[in-house]
């Protein structure tokens, strides 16, 4: 124990005596008079580049194999990427082999633009471009690194040679590419390498230089990316930065504007977005944001946040856990449970509020699609906590709602609706709710549909019934009959002989709630009832799944009453704990 005297002599936390903020300097804004791009809106998807297979493959403890890499190239191609950063060709033999494979094997479909990067540097440009021989159309990637700590620290260069280096670089290229790549339709990217934490000034000075060299026009662009190699500053001046380029470059029309973000902030897409808006045309980025450190700019979370603004992406994301399994498998690294769009629970809801508002937003869906003989998927999405519908991305509506000690009425409902085909009264969706949160305050964890199904069984539907006819009881018992289904539509006959059979138990039933028209169907083939009945004034719930109507009156009255009596009288009533699943009596089929 620390005492008064002595407590001056503990050392706290470091950063108790004042962080070490003032190691660190922010990033200068822009100054960029009239600027537009806060008030843009995105309306058609930039040209994408996946980078997966050369900077995120770089990024990995164990690179791809071969046929990992082959694996990710098919996956791209297949999901519609129509420029693809292949390998580094003399970073190691590997690559090289790779993007071999891929040119001698004819495995680069006619639509496919293949990339390879490589340094300014003599003897890299050359052996760069002898790997793409025999190739119909490709890009070579251009770099060198601009920014002041590279000049001065790493390369000890000045402005002037920095620039140099990217001239020559150019030059080098374009000679090597007339010897060696004749008949190929030969596209060039330059890259300012730490253009984020380039002057401005500078930035404009290298790319003239290399246009000039390259000398674009119509049908020959030259292609200017421009990477946060390592996110610095707020995604606000990256959009300023690429905004006052878009006002400065010249040859404007023949230039494609691209950006390649990294995530070190936390910020890639955003970053990627504000430089949009600000005039990049172009996005560099790997699937799932995999990448040097905090990783590159996720093109799934881009794409898809098109896609919730009414933008098509261009690219297939109708399958994404195959997409995402896939990637997992060639990067050897796993999708986040919480990864925006792709990850295991990021359309699942286990709070009870917000399962409670999902259910109306899916039953509201429905009562507009059946109004309007419309599918739901042929309307406007509007679901609460839902940002996408799941089934547009192929995944299932059974994860939309899991069920934990934190779940509540709703969610209840929502399963069993779902996965069980069961439509619960409001009033029966809260006493079940009381007998899920105290199996849930018991046995803790989540409870899997299954279960819950079975806690439904032993609470309302295998009751343990006292001995019949009711009619021997002294007091009189009244019942509301709910007919579960959108098929369920008996006629008053068959009603009528339910009330019969009832009456002679000595049960009045007040009413009988039919369900309303576009009611999802329960029950499959059979029949379902849930019946409130009064006893002594209390009301207690029994539910019955038949094979007809009166048979599942009788069951549910009966389940009700013995509850009922059981209670009252003080005999212990069975708490449904058990946590494996229950037999279905009768067909049960889920619905959404």
């Amino acid at each position: 124990m620390t005492t008064e005297s002595d407590a001056a002599a503990v050392p706290g936390p470091a950063w108790t005596a004042g962080a070490p903020a003032a190691r660190y300097r922010p990033f200068e804004p822009v100054g960029l008079p009239g600027r537009r791009w806060p008030d843009r809106t995105i309306a058609t998807a930039p040209r994408w580049l996946s980078t997966d297979l050369r900077d995120g493959n770089q990024a990995l403890a164990a690179p791809m194999t071969p046929e990992r890499k082959l694996a990710m190239f098919e996956l791209l191609t297949g999901m519609g990427y129509r420029e693809i950063e292949v390998g580094f060709p003399v970073a190691s033999q590997d690559d090289l082999a790779f993007v071999r494979a891929l040119i001698e094997r004819d495995l680069i479909p006619a639509d496919v633009r293949i990339s390879v990067l490589t340094p300014a540097r003599d003897e890299m440009i050359r052996r760069t471009v002898l790997s793409l021989e025999g190739t119909r159309r490709a890009t070579v990637h251009l770099y060198n690194a601009t920014s002041p700590l590279f000049r001065r620290v790493v390369f000890g260069m000045s402005r002037d040679e920095c620039k140099d280096m990217a001239v020559h670089g150019t030059r080098l290229l374009m000679k090597y590419a007339d010897k060696l790549l004749g008949g190929c339709d030969l596209g060039f990217t330059y890259s300012p390498e730490l253009f984020n934490e380039t002057e401005l000034d500078f930035t404009l000075e290298v790319c003239e230089a290399v246009m000039d060299v390259w000398q674009p026009e119509p049908g020959r662009e030259i292609v200017l990316n421009f990477p946060t190699t390592v996110e610095r500053s707020l995604p606000n001046v990256f959009a300023d930065q690429v905004e006052w380029l878009d006002r400065n470059l010249p040859r404007r029309a023949d230039v494609c504007l691209s950006v390649h973000p990294h995530n070190d902030r936390g910020t890639g897409v955003a970053s990627a977005e504000l430089a949009m808006l600000a005039g990049a045309q172009r996005v560099e980025g790997c699937l799932f944001g995999n990448g040097e450190r905090a990783g590159n700019v996720c093109l799934v979370t881009l794409g898809l946040n098109l896609l919730t603004q009414g933008v098509d992406p261009g690219v297939d994301f109708s399958d994404l856990d195959r997409v995402r399994r896939v990637a997992e498998e060639c990067n050897g690294l796993p999708v986040h449970p919480r990864h925006p769009y792709a990850g295991d629970l990021v359309y699942t809801a286990f709070s009870g509020s917000h399962q409670d508002a999902i259910k109306k937003g899916f039953d509201a869906l429905d009562g507009t699609a059946a109004r309007r003989g419309a599918q739901p998927a042929e309307l406007p999405w509007e679901v609460p906590y839902l940002p996408l519908d799941p089934h547009d991305v192929g995944r299932a509506y059974e994860a939309v709602v899991r069920i934990n000690s934190q779940s509540g009425k709703g969610g209840v409902a929502y399963v069993m609706s779902t996965r069980h085909g069961l439509n619960l009264p409001l009033a029966l969706r809260a006493d079940f709710s009381r007998v899920v949160q105290e199996h849930a305050d018991g046995e803790g964890g989540e409870i899997s549909p299954d279960v819950l199904f079975g806690l439904f069984q032993r609470a309302y539907v295998e009751y343990p019934a006292l001995p019949l006819p009711l009619v021997l009881c002294a007091e009189p018992v009244t019942a509301e009959l709910h007919l579960d289904g959108g098929r369920l539509c008996p006629p008053p006959a068959a009603v009528k002989a339910a009330r019969d059979a009832l009456t002679r138990w000595g049960v009045e039933v007040r009413v009988v709630h039919r369900p309303p028209p576009g009611s999802p169907a329960a029950g499959g083939d059979g029949v379902v009832v849930y019946a409130e009945c009064r006893v002594r004034g209390h009301a207690f719930w029994g539910a019955g799944i038949e094979d007809d109507l009166t048979a599942a009156v009788l069951s549910a009255v009966r389940s009700a009453v013995t509850r009922g009596r059981m209670t009252i009288n003080g005999l212990d009533v069975p708490t449904p704990r058990g946590s494996g699943p229950a037999v279905v009596a009768g067909p049960v089929i889920a619905g959404r």
